[in-house]
C-alpha cells in the first residue's frame, strides 16, 4: 500500500467527534496520517505553521477558514480538499482551482436527508396535518369518523424546482407513492427530465398546476426571490410551498401576505434573515410551519458524512478519480 499521505482537519473543532466518530475516524486513519486533537481554524496561527507545511490533504467541514493565496502558501504540499459538508463556496477561492487541487463534497450525501425531510413534508401537507393538528389542539374536538374533504396524497401534483442533488434524490423517493411529480430547471432539457422519470415544465405552468410546491434550486444572484409576488399569485388555492433550498430564493413579505389570507401555506426549513428576527409574523401565522435548519445532516446524520469523506480518502490513496469531486466551472449555479 503507498504511504499515507498527511492530513489535517480544519472545520469547527466541536464537529469532529460528531462528523468522525471512533469507527469512522479509524476509518480515515487507514488512508491519511491525521491527529484528531489537531484542528485548525485559523491558517494564520504559528501554531499550525509546522503541520500546514506538511499537509497534503485538509478535510474541512463546517467552520473551515477562508482557502485564499495566503493560506494556501502555507500549504505548499496541499492536493486534495475532502469536504465532509455540502457547499464548498464558502470557503474555497479561485487560486484553489489556479493551483490544481482537487476538492471533493460530501453534498451528496447531505442531500439524503433533506430529500427525506421534504418527503415527510409533502406526506403530512397532503394530509393537512398541520392545521388539524392545531385545530384539535385548540378545540379539543374533530369530526372523527367522518371523510375529511380536500386532503390526501392520491394523484396531488407535487411540482420541484430545481434538479439539484436534492430534487433529483427527491424524485427518486417519490416514486413509490401516487403522486404526480413534475420539474422546472432551466438548466435541465426534455432528454434528461425523461431520464429523471419527470415532465418538464416552465415555472409559470409548475406553479399553476402544482398542489404542493417544493423548492431545491441553488441561491445565486438569479434566484433571489425567485418566487415572489407575481409567482405566489399563480400557485392554487389551498397549495402548500415548502422551502428546504435557502430563505434568499423567496420573497417573504409576498409570502406573508398570502399566508394572512390563508390561499397557501407553508413549510419552511430556511429562512431569510436566517434566524428570523423575534417579531417575525411567520412564528404566529397559522399557515407557517416553520422548523430551524433542520433538514440537512444532523445528529447521527452527519457520520454518513464523515463516512463520505473516509471513502474519498481511500480513492485518493489508490490513484483513482474522487467519486465527489467538485467541478469549480460549475459553481456559480450550483447550491
Amino acid at each position: 500500500m503507498p504511504e499515507r499521505p498527511q492530513a489535517a482537519f480544519a472545520m469547527t473543532a466541536q464537529n469532529v467527534p460528531h462528523v468522525f466518530p471512533p469507527e469512522v475516524l479509524t476509518r480515515l486513519r487507514e488512508y491519511v496520517e491525521i491527529d484528531p486533537t489537531l484542528v485548525v481554524h485559523d491558517f494564520t496561527d504559528p501554531r499550525v505553521r509546522e503541520t500546514l507545511a506538511r499537509t497534503e490533504v485538509l478535510v474541512t467541514g463546517w467552520g473551515c477558514p477562508v482557502l485564499d493565496a495566503a493560506a494556501l502558501d502555507a500549504a505548499p504540499r496541499l492536493r486534495a480538499v475532502l469536504h465532509a459538508a455540502g457547499s464548498v463556496k464558502g470557503f474555497t477561492t479561485p487560486e484553489v482551482w489556479r493551483r490544481g487541487i482537487v476538492v471533493s463534497s460530501a453534498a451528496a450525501a447531505n442531500a439524503l436527508p433533506v430529500a427525506e425531510y421534504t418527503l415527510a413534508m409533502i406526506l403530512l401537507a397532503g394530509k393537512n396535518v398541520f392545521a388539524f393538528r392545531d385545530q384539535l389542539r385548540t378545540r379539543r374536538a374533530f369530526p372523527y369518523g367522518d371523510i375529511v374533504p380536500g386532503i390526501g396524497n392520491f394523484h396531488r401534483r407535487v411540482g420541484i424546482v430545481g434538479a439539484s442533488r436534492i430534487g433529483r434524490r427527491l424524485i427518486e423517493l417519490l416514486r413509490p407513492y401516487d403522486l404526480s411529480a413534475a420539474l422546472a430547471d432551466p438548466y435541465v432539457d426534455e432528454a434528461e427530465a425523461d431520464r429523471l422519470g419527470v415532465p418538464l415544465l416552465p415555472l409559470d405552468e409548475l406553479l399553476r398546476t402544482s398542489d404542493i410546491l417544493t423548492v431545491h434550486a441553488p441561491e445565486t444572484p438569479e434566484t433571489r426571490h425567485l418566487l415572489g409576488a407575481r409567482e405566489l399569485a399563480l400557485m392554487p388555492t389551498g397549495a402548500v410551498l415548502i422551502n428546504t433550498a435557502r430563505g434568499s430564493l423567496l420573497d417573504h413579505d409576498a409570502l406573508i401576505q398570502e399566508l394572512r389570507t390563508g390561499r397557501l401555506t407553508a413549510v419552511l426549513d430556511v429562512t431569510d434573515p436566517e434566524p428570523l428576527p423575534a417579531d417575525s409574523p411567520l412564528f404566529d401565522l397559522p399557515g407557517a410551519f416553520l422548523t430551524p435548519h433542520l433538514a440537512g445532516s444532523q445528529g447521527n446524520e452527519v457520520t454518513r458524512l464523515g463516512l463520505t469523506v473516509a471513502e474519498e480518502a481511500g480513492r485518493l490513496l489508490a490513484g483513482d478519480a474522487l467519486l465527489h469531486a467538485v467541478d469549480h466551472t460549475a459553481l456559480d449555479r450550483a447550491a
